[in-house]
């Protein structure tokens, strides 16, 4: 009965290893998806954006998004933790930072919905609060 327990347990164990570098591979490929698109650009529909107030920030703006996508594919390759995916969003609103009040309100929101896409990519339900912290100054689900 116990060998018959262990095997049962090993094939749980390498069909849930197989199944989560599955997800893994599926999460890169919606990653590198992301970086391929074009950001920043005038969107109707679901989600209305009239574009960049200043345009000419869209090119380096859209690589500070493709280099916080490989911040999520590197925590993907070395062991994924919702802290080390927080850790990375926190890195990447840093690089926004200084082009923060060259932004207005309807592009710093931009911003964070492209962050929350880069969450949904990787399964990743809340960024710890950091968005609210980069685009409001504090989290406003922390009681002050």
């Amino acid at each position: 009965m116990k060998k018959l327990l262990l095997i049962i347990m090993f094939f749980n164990t390498a069909l849930s290893t197989k199944a989560l570098a599955q997800d893994y591979n599926q999460a890169k490929q919606r990653l590198h998806q992301f970086k391929m698109k074009d950001k920043f650009i005038p969107e109707t529909g679901e989600i209305n954006f009239r574009g960049l107030s200043k345009p000419q920030l869209q090119t380096k703006l859209n690589s500070l998004l493709n280099v916080a996508a490989d911040d999520f594919i590197k925590v993907l390759n070395d062991g994924p933790t919702d802290k080390k995916f927080q850790e990375s969003i926190v890195l990447g609103l840093t690089r926004f930072t200084p082009y923060y009040n060259d932004l207005d309100t309807e592009d710093r929101t931009r911003v964070c919905t492209y962050f929350e896409e880069l969450m949904d990519d990787v399964g990743l339900e809340s960024s710890g609060g950091e968005l609210n912290k980069w685009m409001y100054g504090f989290d406003p689900t922390v009681k002050q």
